[in-house]
């Protein structure tokens, strides 16, 4: 299936001791551009994070967002450092002593503000694995979901890529049926201003057939027609198997073929056709430029 670059995707898991957020976004681009924003805890973890989002989102311009909370102060593996606030408190205790007294709770949340009042510990390594494989987790999660949403959007563009290739394929049924009575109307102007310079009587049939064969060939646009047909029905085709550069290059051939049908028209309803298929045929650039 077709997969737009447009994407949205977040997840969000808890367990006793961590809270994880991830949250992606992506957006079209030509390339790949990852921007990270993860706690600095995990920053050891950023390239393998990346290489993630680039194995499934593969191409776009994509802001990743990763938030971990812990639920207590034990769980993030720090902890008071009991004997040096003890040391704390009874400093700052003789000091308020002096100027009248201070409340425990108070001089407290002051010893848990000089340096050194927490130890930080290391947290187990059975620990720290399953923190991560719960952040790993929540990470492809959120990947998941940003896919779904691509291949969401990219459903609806397909149907407008139909909308539009049927579109230009009408546009293609009204210049074959106006390129019929085309060249015998060239043929009647020609004959008429030929007659006009030189008179019925010095009318040469066999030179004015020749000329006219001339200007046929220069107008004739019977191969177009066919290799535009080919390409709208071989759009379809590729749109079914989901691939957006393939998409690209065919609108490219399809705005080749419309803009020689252009140049050799020499017909104003034609080239009013042609006008109309070039309108379409700019959607479907419009859109080949966000999808994978």
């Amino acid at each position: 299936m077709l997969k737009s670059m447009t994407g949205f995707g977040k997840s969000v898991s808890e367990s006793s001791s961590l809270t994880v957020t991830a949250e992606v976004k992506s957006l079209n681009s030509k390339f790949t551009d990852i921007y990270c924003r993860i706690p600095k805890s995990l920053s050891f973890r950023e390239i393998q994070i990346r290489n993630l989002l680039t194995q499934a989102l593969e191409r776009g311009k994509i802001e990743f967002n990763l938030t971990t909370n812990y639920s207590d102060v034990a769980s993030s593996g720090t902890s008071i450092n009991r004997p040096l606030v003890n040391a704390y408190m009874k400093d700052l205790k003789e000091s308020a002593d002096g100027f009248g007294g201070a409340d425990a709770t108070e001089l407290f949340k002051i010893a848990l503000t000089l340096p050194n009042a927490f130890n930080t510990e290391v947290a187990s390594e059975s620990q720290a694995q399953s923190e991560w494989q719960q952040i790993l987790k929540t990470v492809n999660d959120a990947i998941s979901e940003c896919t779904t949403f691509r291949l969401r959007e990219g459903a609806i563009v397909s149907d407008k890529f139909v909308e539009y290739i049927d579109k230009i394929g009408e546009l293609l049924s009204e210049a074959e049926v106006q390129d019929k009575t085309r060249i015998p109307a060239v043929r009647d102007r020609l004959r008429k201003s030929v007659s006009e310079l030189v008179g019925d009587e010095e009318f040469d049939k066999n030179r004015f057939e020749q000329e006219l064969i001339y200007y046929i060939e220069k107008y004739d646009i019977s191969e177009e027609k066919v290799r535009l047909r080919t390409h709208l029905n071989y759009f379809k085709e590729v749109l079914k198997e989901g691939n957006g550069k393939k998409l690209n290059f065919l609108s490219q051939e399809i705005g080749r073929e419309i803009n020689t049908i252009g140049s050799k028209a020499n017909d104003v309803i034609l080239q009013r056709i042609v006008v109309n298929m070039k309108d379409e045929l700019e959607k479907i650039k419009e859109q080949t430029s966000n999808v994978l």
